[in-house]
């Protein structure tokens, strides 16, 4: 019965959608010619009718999750309405907002742990998503959905709308099958499953956004998607905004030096290796002069501080929570060097860390492990330590610590490698022109933003 009751409320608020999707064309065509039928169930709209392009995000709330409000930022400057679902943290408790003309619905979450945790974590995201997708439909219809990753869950509510003519963009976040190993280190019923859905999600895209090389490589193999729909759009800092930004000495809290870390804080990200490194300059090494400061959340967090106090290097670390992105700068300004501890692994090797593109823009050097995409990332503008190795990454922040014209030459090269184009000016431009492109708008080229 309560299936019944469910399928029969997707279908009336898809009926009703569709009506006015119906109406709302035919209105606009008539009232300034801004639409025309082109053939049944398309139709071509021009820049004054403003596209509708709906994001779902699962991972991380709007606007802390730096990759999709930039994303969000860029479309909608560019001239599409734009709407966001995402979760809600403490951060962002409002179920709905207006941000710079970006209209943001939120829904809760109950975290989950272990593999059952994590399931019901995404059964009950999921039914929020759909909701919240058909709630903004039914107001007003957005012709293109935008999936971010992970989880790989979100091409079931794209295939849904699909039949409504809407284009289904995956915007590839995370390698959920390697994702799903890291985390638990088995493969099974689970993982076949967590493989199928990624299989799905490429399947129903129209269109699929890589983070790298490494990801569009892994689209077009492993997710048989035709090379001309996959575009690798990396995430990269605002030059406008970095070069706005002034350090704040106080943030070293009377240390030294200062020390930045800026992500998620999951089982793979490595921040728990990145303590251990701490623990070693602390007590071996003998350094009391280095602030650090763990900017972010996830998961791991409560037992990372836990282990922060286990180890009595409380007073060198210093964590944050998410924090808004202007006083991440405010950080990243002041830090003498920056860290990268993801740990060497399948998942990682393939990843290109947003954090590593921020700290490059702001002219820092970084530590981090030797990582296939990270070392295409980073170039010069790094030092590598042995992978995994704790106390190896420890003597190499020792090392740029050390040495201030060091820090200058390996901080300078990132930048330089900022300005040639790892920098949301240039990618930006290119999701822009994937998006025109897949809605044939062309004409809106012309209209474009100054900074794209």
């Amino acid at each position: 019965m309560a299936g019944s009751f469910s399928l029969g409320f997707v279908l009336v608020y898809f009926w009703t959608g569709w009506q006015r999707q119906r109406g709302f064309y035919r209105r606009r065509g008539a009232a300034d010619g801004g639409l025309h039928q082109i053939e049944s169930k398309r139709y071509e709209m021009t820049k004054s009718a403003s596209p509708h392009i709906c994001i779902i995000v699962e991972n991380q709330p709007v606007p802390f999750d730096r990759r999709v409000w930039q994303e969000a930022r860029a479309l909608q400057q560019a001239g599409y309405r734009v709407s966001v679902i995402s979760p809600k943290s403490p951060q962002s408790e409002a179920s709905r907002e207006t941000l710079e003309g970006i209209e943001i619905y939120r829904h809760r979450t109950w975290p989950g742990h272990g593999r059952l945790g994590y399931m019901l974590e995404y059964a009950c995201a999921f039914a929020s998503e759909l909701y919240l997708a058909l709630l903004i439909y039914r107001r007003t219809p957005f012709r293109v959905l935008l999936a971010c990753n992970p989880p790989d869950t979100i091409f079931a509510i794209a295939f849904l709308f699909k039949l409504l003519g809407v284009r289904f963009v995956f915007d590839h976040h995370d390698l959920s099958p390697e994702l799903y190993d890291v985390k638990f280190f088995r493969r099974g019923f689970v993982y076949s499953i967590v493989c199928l859905f990624e299989s799905l999600s490429f399947r129903a895209a129209d269109l699929s956004i890589a983070t790298n090389e490494s990801y569009r490589e892994i689209a077009i193999t492993r997710g048989k998607i035709k090379p001309q729909k996959v575009v690798v759009v990396q995430t990269c800092a605002d030059l406008r905004a970095v070069n706005g930004t002034h350090p704040k000495p106080e943030l070293k809290r009377g240390k030294r030096h200062l020390v930045v870390y800026v992500g998620v804080m999951e089982i793979q990200d490595g921040v728990r290796l990145l303590i251990e490194s701490i623990e070693y300059l602390v007590k071996q090494r003998g350094r009391s002069d280095i602030q650090f400061t763990l900017i972010g959340s996830g998961n791991e967090a409560p037992r990372l501080q836990a282990l922060v106090q286990e180890s009595l290097v409380q007073d060198f670390v210093h964590f944050t929570g998410l924090l808004p992105h202007e006083q991440v700068g405010s950080y990243l300004s002041a830090a003498d060097v920056c860290v990268a501890p993801d740990p060497v692994n399948a998942l990682n090797d393939k990843c290109t860390m947003i954090k590593n593109l921020e700290y490059m823009a702001y002219g820092k050097p970084v530590v981090s492990y030797d990582l296939k995409e990270g070392r295409r990332t980073l170039g010069n503008g790094a030092l590598y330590a042995r992978p995994n190795d704790p106390c190896d990454f420890g003597d190499k922040i020792e090392t740029l610590l050390e040495s201030e014209s060091l820090r200058t030459t390996v901080g300078e090269s990132g930048r330089k490698r900022v300005e040639q184009g790892l920098n949301w000016q240039v990618q930006s431009a290119k999701l822009v022109a994937a998006f025109d492109d897949l809605l044939g708008d062309e004409s809106r080229a012309s209209d474009l933003p100054d900074y794209i």
